[in-house]
């Protein structure tokens, strides 16, 4: 007889995130996830013990794959060209992982997980909006309270857009959608004294 194979967590987390990806959170489940996998429910309810702690693990394990790209996007990039790669990876993540967005960034974690996972934090006091703030300050010399409020400004609409745009009857083009969060930066970046130049959008758009 052959060896069987060794379920390990990862491999677990990887089968639900792919379930969550093609049809989203309410395809998760124990089952589904052992026949992803092609084998019994046992391994998944060992490693896991129920599935308020699998999905607080898929919670994370989603969002460090919908997020830790932007670090590596933004490398090499002056402020504000860092700061509009997020803007337009954010649209992209709802618009090619509709149903992942939707589950790290829409619904509210306690009814689909049972638990809290933001900490009590809103959209628009996470890291990458005070890292924008910070990143902006240390090229321009403008208030941070004053950068706050444009960044805030921009995450809202961008994030409004991106909610939109995990619906197929209210898509438009992804690279449009883009193209409207880079627009629309430039005129209230601009409004607070920063020198935007000459950028050109082509240059900042990430597939």
């Amino acid at each position: 007889m052959g060896r069987k194979t060794k379920i390990t967590r990862e491999m677990i987390l990887e089968a639900a995130y792919e379930l969550l990806d093609e049809s989203g959170i309410g395809a998760v489940a124990i089952k589904t996830i052992a026949a992803r996998l092609g084998c019994s429910t046992q391994p998944v309810s060992w490693h896991f013990g129920s599935m308020t702690e699998l999905k607080k693990e898929l919670y994370v394990y989603a969002s460090h794959r919908l997020y830790d790209r932007f670090y590596e996007a933004m490398s090499g990039r002056d402020a504000v060209e860092g700061f509009f790669v997020t803007g337009i990876l954010y649209i992209s993540n709802a618009c090619d992982h509709p149903n992942v967005f939707r589950f790290v960034n829409v619904d509210d974690p306690m009814l689909t997980i049972g638990e809290d996972m933001t900490g009590g934090a809103s959209i628009f006091t996470n890291q990458f909006d005070a890292g924008a703030v910070e990143l902006l300050a240390s090229a321009y010399d403008i208030d941070r309270e004053i950068l706050g409020r444009v960044v805030r400004d921009i995450v809202i609409y961008t994030h409004g857009l991106a909610v939109l745009m995990m619906f197929d009857n209210y898509r438009i083009g992804k690279k449009e959608a883009c193209r409207m969060v880079f627009d629309t930066g430039i005129t209230l970046l601009s409004s607070i004294g920063i020198d935007v130049g000459e950028r050109k959008f082509e240059k900042i758009y990430v597939m």
